[in-house]
C-alpha cells in the first residue's frame, strides 16, 4: 500500500509540477504580449505626434524667452519715445509762447 500512495503522490506531484511550469510559460508569454503591446501602443503615439507636428518643450521655451526679451526691448523703445516726445514738447512750448507774445 505505501507503494501505490507513494507513486500516486508521485503523479499527483509530476501534475503540478507540468501545471506550474505551463502556468510559468502562460506568464512569461503573457508578460512578452505585454510588452509587444507597450511598444506598439508607444509607436502609435509617436506617429500621432509626429503627425500633430508639436513643438518640443525645448523649442517652446527658447520662443517664449525670444518672445520675452522682444517685449522688454519694444517697452524700453516705448518709453524712450515717450521721453523724446517731451523733451520735444518742453523744447516746443517756450518757442509757442513766444510767438504770440510777439
Amino acid at each position: 500500500m505505501g507503494e501505490t500512495g507513494g507513486s500516486g503522490g508521485r503523479r499527483g506531484g509530476r501534475l503540478f509540477d507540468d501545471l506550474a511550469g505551463m502556468a510559468g510559460g502562460a506568464f512569461s508569454v503573457l508578460a512578452g504580449l505585454r510588452q509587444e503591446v507597450e511598444a506598439m501602443a508607444r509607436a502609435q503615439v509617436d506617429a500621432v505626434v509626429a503627425r500633430m507636428d508639436l513643438v518640443k518643450r525645448e523649442d517652446l521655451d527658447a520662443a517664449m524667452e525670444l518672445a520675452r526679451r522682444a517685449r522688454e526691448g519694444q517697452e524700453a523703445l516705448e518709453a524712450r519715445v515717450a521721453a523724446l516726445e517731451a523733451r520735444l514738447a518742453a523744447a516746443a512750448a517756450p518757442d509757442t509762447a513766444a510767438e504770440p507774445g510777439g
